[in-house]
């Protein structure tokens, strides 16, 4: 019997038509080739909390040749990103109308996550509790992520727990640690998935 759903930001309850680094290439020629060394290195320290977003951005964006200030490449960066799924924001509060656990489970770093929270309304008034990588410390896919959230949670019954995640390596390490998870496509195909669970 599922008790308690876990999803994903980005690509299944933020549905935006296009990635930040594609918006960023149109809109200023500046390519996800330029952006990668960051993205790849000094993010994935913000993303866990190890690093400030705003003390490692601006040496980058000098390179970049962006001509205006930190903070309105921020805005700009999330606000490209602000696109919420209807659908499955009303799945969500339907789910726990039905006294479902629903949690956000996401790789963020701290301002994007606040940002999050407090624009886009993704917060514990929608959820039952938000987990964000910048706070748990690890990263999905990582076991260690699962574990702390489990932990936190008081060691739920892994056979009762849901995860979504539009990721494959997400969904599988999610199920590493016992959980079952699936691979959000689509809302359709969620609804048709989800409806073979049984839940609560």
């Amino acid at each position: 019997m599922i008790k308690h759903i876990f999803f994903d930001a980005d690509g299944m309850v933020v549905s935006k038509p296009y990635r930040f680094s594609e918006v960023l290439a149109r809109d200023y020629g500046i390519t996800s080739e330029v952006t990668n060394l960051f993205f790849k290195n000094e993010f994935l320290e913000v993303e866990t909390g190890k690093a400030d977003l705003k003390e490692q951005l601006p040496k980058y964006l000098r390179q970049w040749g962006w001509q205006k200030s930190l903070e309105e490449f921020l805005a700009y960066w999330f606000k490209s990103e602000n696109y919420i799924d209807t659908e499955v924001i009303k799945s969500i509060k339907s789910l726990r109308n039905g006294r479902i656990k629903c949690y956000l489970a996401t790789n963020q770093e701290k301002y994007r996550a606040a940002y999050m929270k407090n624009v886009m309304g993704l917060d514990e008034n929608l959820f039952d509790k938000i987990f964000v990588s910048c706070e748990v410390g690890y990263l999905k896919p990582s076991a260690e992520f699962w574990s702390a959230i489990d932990n936190s949670l008081g060691e739920l019954n892994k056979n009762e727990v849901l995860v979504w995640d539009d990721k494959e390596k997400c969904v599988a390490g999610a199920k590493q640690i016992g959980f079952h998870a699936e691979l959000y496509r689509n809302f359709r195909d969620y609804r048709e998935i989800l409806g073979n669970y049984p839940i609560k």
